[in-house]
């Protein structure tokens, strides 16, 4: 039986009285000379359960070599708990070791780093701090899916391998069978072709929207991107909705409903995962979600944001001036100083976004947003999408694109095109936020990252 649903019992049954039986590892073990007591939990929940083992019952022979880190089955009946923080405990009847855990094992109780722990990916989900973190993403995957199923949307499986390139960033993964010195012969290679990992699903995903009118896809990505930030990663998951008859007002919304549905997740099903947020990483976590879970969000264009910005009188790293990409610093300071609460920044520059993005009437902007919230800064970025054949062409030419490589997306624009927005969520950006977790290397199961391709 699951611990996670032993500590949720309010009342335990006859059967549950007289034999339940639990795995797990155990945390914990204390001895005295006729019996001991063992703190065991099996990854369900954060909460350990009390086991009483008396030293007549079969197995207890193999007590002593039951440290820190074993692997145990243990046989019993539950009992109402006289101890503070739970309310039922085991008193065995049986317990047998299944696998031993020796001195050298690597967790035992004490403080470490984050730093030591990711050279441990292995073993770390044992620890409290991240198997709360990896039963959070667990919950919050499923609460994206909730969210867009609730909603009638089409789940879409964009493909991992792509000939073509989304953002037009040239920093994508090349996979080829080729040897090195046979590497510059496209034609030789498996596909014919260069080949990469995709960066996005959103081309392909657009291709649906204009057939199934609402989809969404949630899957792995890649960026050949050398940045060592807390940031970034050379893998990781994108939630990347597209909507079909939408414009950057309908794709404003969804993405500021998807923001609020997952934080109001996050809030109300962490089941004590919070708590361990909130002591060892961010003691004002749970005012920051619910922070954002109640208000409005601003909105405001990137014209009258570098305005404030300008008109700040903050001292800035990075350059604030139009034409420049808005840092995290940027963003925070819009988010957490001027207008305290979540913020979406609409209406960029051409020059800086990419080719696919609607050209607005004005001739100088695109209709592109980004979702900011505090603490993280950008959350979200979309756009309505570009379904003006000639425009399109035009913007594909300025970017320095060949038509002829994205033929089947030019393809949309010819038949039955239709206005049609998206946009993009970094699921670990997401995480980061409603755990407190300042590096989404400690969100993400086994990290990739410049120089990191270990486990």
């Amino acid at each position: 039986m699951r611990m996670r649903e032993l500590i949720k019992r309010v009342v335990i049954s006859e059967s549950e009285r007289a034999c339940v039986t639990i795995a797990g590892w155990v945390r914990t073990r204390r001895d005295s000379k006729t019996f001991s007591f063992l703190e065991i939990n099996d990854g369900s929940c954060l909460a350990n359960l009390q086991v009483v083992a008396d030293a007549d019952i079969p197995g207890y022979g193999d007590v002593e070599r039951m440290h820190t880190g074993a692997s145990v089955e243990i046989t019993g009946r539950l009992v109402a708990s006289l101890g503070q923080g739970q309310k039922w405990e085991m008193h065995a009847t049986q317990i047998r070791l299944i696998g031993e855990a020796p001195a050298d094992y690597p967790l035992q109780k004490k403080g470490h780093s984050l730093e030591f722990l990711r050279t441990i990916s292995h073993l770390r989900p044992r620890t409290n701090l991240h198997g709360a973190v990896f039963r959070m993403r667990s919950r919050m995957a499923y609460a994206v899916h909730q969210f867009f199923q609730d909603r009638d949307f089409t789940y879409v499986h964009t493909p991992i391998l792509t000939a073509s390139d989304c953002e037009g960033a040239g920093e994508m993964f090349r996979v080829t069978t080729l040897p090195p010195e046979k590497a510059a012969k496209d034609a030789e290679d498996f596909f014919g072709k260069k080949s990469f990992l995709t960066v996005s699903g959103q081309l392909e995903g657009e291709t649906f929207a204009c057939a199934l009118s609402n989809i969404y896809t949630f899957g792995p990505t890649f960026r050949a991107e050398n940045s060592n930030t807390t940031r970034h990663a050379a893998e990781f998951w994108m939630i990347e909705p597209e909507v079909a008859f939408c414009d950057l007002q309908g794709d404003m919304d969804l993405a500021e409903a998807l923001v609020k549905h997952l934080v109001r997740h996050a809030l109300e099903k962490s089941e004590g995962d919070l708590l361990v947020f909130e002591k060892f990483v961010d003691k004002t976590l749970r005012e920051r979600l619910e922070f954002v879970a109640e208000r409005p969000f601003e909105r405001i264009t990137y014209t009258a944001a570098v305005e404030l910005l300008l008109k700040s009188g903050q001292s800035f790293q990075y350059p604030v001036a139009y034409g420049l990409n808005l840092q995290s610093e940027h963003e925070r300071w819009l988010t957490e100083q001027y207008f305290k609460k979540p913020t979406t920044v609409y209406n960029y520059p051409k020059e800086i976004k990419p080719f696919y993005m609607r050209l607005n009437d004005d001739g100088k902007t695109v209709t592109a947003m980004d979702v900011l919230v505090p603490g993280i800064g950008e959350i979200v970025g979309g756009s309505q999408r570009e379904e003006r054949l000639d425009i399109l062409l035009e913007n594909m030419k300025r970017h320095h694109l060949s038509p002829e490589d994205y033929w089947w997306y030019v393809d949309l624009r010819k038949y039955g095109s239709v206005p049609h927005a998206g946009f993009g969520m970094g699921f670990e950006r997401m995480l980061m936020f409603a755990t407190g977790m300042n590096n989404i290397r400690d969100v993400i199961p086994f990290a990739r990252t410049p120089g990191s391709c270990d486990f």
